[in-house]
Parts: C-alpha cells; sequence; structure tokens
C-alpha cells in the first residue's frame, strides 16, 4: 500500500525570477504527479467493502482491542481480542470434552494449560446436601458389583386349633372282639387340646461378599475430558 509522494514543488517555480528554465511547468512533471497519484490510489482499499491482501493490523489500544467481553458492537476485532475471547470461555478449572480427538485443547485452542481428566469416570453434579457429591472433584463408587455379607431368615408358623376326638360306647360280642357303637348318646369325647406345633426355617449365610466384574457401569460413550489448570 503505497501513499503519494510529490515529485515536483510547483510552489518554488512562483519565486524564480523571469527567464529561468526552471520556472516553466513541463508536461513530463505534470505526467509524473498524476502517475504518482494513480499508484498511490489504486493501493489503496476502498471505503466500502475492502478486500485486503497480505497481514493487515489494528493499532494496538483501539476499542477492537480493549473492548469488553460480549461487546456486540460493529468494531473491528483483532485476533488477540478473539483469542482473549474464547480463552473467557474456558477459564482455569473448565472441562473441555471432544469425542473424537486426543490432541490436547492448548495445541487445538492456543491458550492454557491442560490435564488428561477422569479417566473411566463419569462426571456427578455437586449437591451439597449429600456427602458423597459436596466436594468439587471427589471420586467415589466402584466399577464391580459387590453383595455385602448378609443373611436371610424366614419363619413358618403352622396353626393347630384346638379339636376333639368322640367314640363309642364298648360292649362285648359272642366271638370275643369289641364292638364300637358311635350312636348317638352312647358315645364318649376326648378332651379338647392343641399341638401347638412351630416350624422355624433360617436360610444359610453366605460366607463373604460376592463381586461381578463391570456390572455396575451404565450405559456410557467414552470421550476425551481435559481439564484447564492455568
Amino acid at each position: 500500500m503505497s501513499n503519494y509522494v510529490q515529485s515536483t514543488n510547483f510552489a518554488t517555480k512562483d519565486n524564480l525570477s523571469p527567464g529561468d528554465p526552471l520556472k516553466i511547468v513541463k508536461g513530463t512533471e505534470i505526467n509524473t504527479e498524476y502517475a504518482n497519484i494513480a499508484t498511490a490510489v489504486a493501493t489503496k482499499a476502498d471505503l466500502a467493502s475492502p478486500t485486503f491482501t497480505g497481514t493487515p493490523t489494528l493499532p494496538t489500544g483501539t476499542i477492537s482491542v480493549t473492548q469488553s467481553p460480549g461487546n456486540s458492537g460493529t468494531a473491528i476485532s483483532t485476533t488477540a481480542f478473539v483469542q482473549a475471547a474464547i480463552a473467557l470461555l474456558y477459564p482455569v478449572g473448565s472441562i473441555y470434552i471432544n469425542a473424537t480427538s486426543s490432541t490436547n485443547p492448548g495445541t487445538l485452542l492456543g491458550f492454557g494449560t491442560w490435564t488428561a481428566f477422569g479417566a473411566g469416570r463419569v462426571p456427578v453434579g455437586f449437591d451439597s446436601g449429600n456427602a458423597l457429591f459436596d466436594t468439587a472433584e471427589e471420586t467415589g463408587g466402584a466399577a464391580d458389583a459387590a453383595l455385602v455379607t448378609h443373611t436371610h431368615t424366614a419363619t413358618s408358623t403352622v396353626t393347630d386349633p384346638t379339636h376333639s376326638h368322640t367314640f363309642g360306647n364298648a360292649y362285648g360280642a359272642t366271638s370275643g372282639a369289641v364292638v364300637i357303637y358311635p350312636s348317638a348318646g352312647t358315645g364318649q369325647t376326648t378332651t379338647a387340646a392343641s399341638t401347638g406345633i412351630t416350624v422355624a426355617t433360617t436360610t444359610a449365610a453366605p460366607a463373604g461378599a460376592v463381586s461381578a466384574t463391570n456390572a455396575n457401569y451404565q450405559p456410557y460413550i467414552t470421550v476425551y475430558m481435559w481439564k484447564r489448570t492455568v
């Protein structure tokens, strides 16, 4: 981009004495000036919809550099401002997740120090009312299911209601056998009683905890996670 530089100082010709050949304005001088002006104009950007080439820069300290985050104005932003704005989206402590790339976010985004985070774990929301989740980066849980040692007791009760038995009077017979006649009014009734039988059953206790490898996993999908530390 060129600036116009004047080749001939026409004003000095006015101070020259008549007859001095330098006082004459030559056509070549005028052509040179027009050529310089044309070159300068041709290398300037238009005000409307300019097309820049090379590496355009803005002066340090302009609004495009010092404007606050979230500014929705129409000022041109420098790469420095854009980079600073992106960095605000990932303050220290932020988690960056990528489904396919294992490249460190410091390389991808161009800022910050990042470390791999949460290998083999899923995030859980902070809960001040639950001792398991009331501290940031608190860990817990297990991938394998474990059955705590315990017993099962089952009790069966058999109820025997009281009852009695009725038998008839005995009479002798010519054959020597005893004949029972359970006819009404001639029999005898035993005393009512209950056996009181109760049956209790207890299952055997397991010897120890029973484990099952990978039995506690919820449906999951693997991603790369990074935490910004600086």
